[in-house]
């Protein structure tokens, strides 16, 4: 029998922002694991998410080298979730593996992902950091608070130390993709669609060349956008305080009124009762921001929006 058609294909997709000086680093490493790799012939599926340097450019050499180098290109930057959908789509192999271009996720973990999948039977296998050396501590600090969180307070359960480093069976790749909800969060899709995954784990790896491009800023927003996509919790949490503040409200306005009728007089308290107000109008326009936030993520939604646009792809060029 032709060992060639027993291969199977495994898709390497990877999300590109002005990543010029590491795509070229990223698949000669990844090729080094790919020629040791016995059954799958690696495919790699390049999304350039709008990027501003010569990313596509770069990618474009490559695709004239290797016919199993494939890209899509987006109109503009539409963030790595978008990318990430985008590339699944793309993909049609048994196996699909995100990655990022920047070298963080080591390749050499490919193989043993291969190995968990194949000999256990999973559907995925996913890799969590166990160290976040280099990272500043802040920046840790709040990692580690929000899994605690999201899990304490959301309906899925999101492994500490998880990233997007993950490979998965196509049944999988086609739940994932089934769910076309604009505002994603994909590590919350992986855990919500279920499927048995086994994990790997890492020491964190510094980029080999660039900066990051989440900002605390961009870190924070993502987290949030996580938790309002998965969790119903402030909702409920602003019902309770409200019925809350309501009995207590007339409990004391109960006691007044009796301090009244047996004293004969009011109590005054005119800077309280102004503190009080204060207080709970600031609280009111929190609560109401936040289901003002559901709210307009339910309206974006009921626009239909595409998740991304496709500037170019060579993804169904035969040559």
């Amino acid at each position: 029998m032709d060992k060639k058609k027993e291969n199977k294909y495994l898709d390497i997709i990877v999300p590109c922002f002005n990543e010029e000086d590491n795509v070229e680093r990223f698949f000669s490493e990844t090729e080094k694991v790919a020629e040791k790799t016995d059954g799958f012939i690696f495919r790699y599926i390049f999304i350039d998410d709008g990027s501003g340097d010569d990313t596509l450019k770069e990618i474009k050499k490559l695709s004239e080298k290797s016919k199993r180098v494939k890209y899509i290109s987006f109109s503009r930057n539409f963030g790595k979730e978008a990318a990430m959908y985008a590339g699944l789509r793309a993909s049609s192999g048994e196996l699909a593996v995100i990655m990022d271009c920047d070298l963080q996720h080591p390749p050499r973990l490919i193989e043993e992902m291969i190995e968990k999948i194949m000999s256990t039977g999973c559907d995925s296998c996913a890799a969590r950091r166990v160290s976040r050396k280099g990272e500043p501590k802040i920046r840790s600090a709040m990692a580690r608070a929000f899994y605690k969180i999201m899990n304490r307070y959301s309906d899925i359960e999101i492994v500490d130390g998880a990233v997007d480093f993950r490979m998965m069976r196509r049944k999988m790749v086609r739940a994932v993709v089934s769910m076309p909800e604009t505002q994603r969060f994909s590590k919350g899709i992986f855990a919500w669609v279920g499927f048995s995954t086994a994990w790997i784990e890492f020491e964190n790896v510094r980029r080999i060349s660039g900066e990051s491009k989440w900002s605390m800023w961009s870190l924070m927003k993502y987290a949030l956008d996580g938790f309002i996509d998965f969790a119903a919790s402030p909702l409920k949490f602003a019902g309770v305080f409200g019925g809350v503040t309501a009995v207590g409200s007339a409990l004391y306005l109960i006691l007044e009124i009796l301090k009244t009728l047996i004293v004969g007089k009011d109590t005054p308290g005119y800077a309280s009762t102004i503190c009080l107000i204060l207080f709970f109008g600031g609280l009111i326009t929190a609560i109401l921001s936040i289901i003002g936030e559901y709210i307009g993520r339910m309206y974006m939604e009921t626009k239909g929006r595409p998740i991304y646009i496709e500037k170019e792809s060579n993804i169904d060029d035969e040559n």
